[in-house]
């Protein structure tokens, strides 16, 4: 039976993908280091800290470990200045109404986000309320695809992970929730979630009653 979900953050709860692509741009820029759109999307639901190392990667920089820290600093700095802009409205569709529905019928819900700001980002949003565990990258050593952050969540919650829904839209959190065993649900296109046991387009269609008729044996 499910009695808990566990969800991403970026992506799925609210979009700060763009704030992210224009903190990374910034650094990049910085650095004269070459940063697209493109070699974005390879950051997706990846760590800070391998984030900067695709980056730099990807530029055949040389790059101590110690500037690497100070650069993954100054990247989140630009970025955490930027979420003074988030508000209640800027769930994205469905999420809000979602998290509401499952708190009414009594389901355990977990955060399970690579972010170490993912606290700021809730309480721009008011959403604290809606979760019973906080797990984000300040909880766990090892990041997506290591299952790490569903598993803490789901431990928490004092719940198996065969009793949890995971909800993500990165190729790593997709990983990370299959390795650790649990039920997931893909936000996003096939390129990118199609592993998924089930696919959604976005969180307006991925409502509790068609997670539950596709998971139907397990309700």
């Amino acid at each position: 039976m499910i009695k808990g979900f566990i969800f991403d953050l970026d992506g799925v709860i609210t979009d700060t993908a763009e704030l992210h692509y224009l903190a990374w741009k910034a650094l990049a820029n910085s650095m004269d280091w070459a940063f697209d759109r493109e070699i974005n999307e390879k950051l997706r639901g990846v760590s800070r800290m391998d984030s900067i190392n695709i980056i730099k990667n990807h530029n055949n920089a040389e790059v101590s470990q110690e500037k690497l820290l100070q650069l993954a600093t100054l990247k989140n700095d630009i970025y955490v200045e930027s979420l003074e802009n988030i508000t209640p409205n800027d769930y994205l569709p469905g999420a809000k109404e979602l998290l509401t529905h499952l708190k009414n019928e009594g389901f355990k819900v977990a955060l399970g986000s690579a972010s170490k700001n993912s606290s700021i980002v809730l309480n721009q949003l008011e959403a604290m309320s809606y979760f019973d565990v906080i797990g984000d990258g300040n909880s766990v050593s090892k990041s997506k695809p290591a299952p790490d952050i569903f598993l803490y969540g789901a431990e928490n919650l004092h719940l198996k992970p065969e009793e949890c829904v995971v909800y993500e839209d990165a190729e790593s959190g997709v990983d990370a929730a299959i390795a650790g065993g649990f039920y997931l649900v893909g936000i996003g296109p096939k390129e990118r979630v199609g592993h998924a046991h089930v696919r959604f387009d976005s969180m307006l269609e991925a409502t509790l009653f068609e997670v539950k008729t596709a998971f139907k044996q397990l309700f």
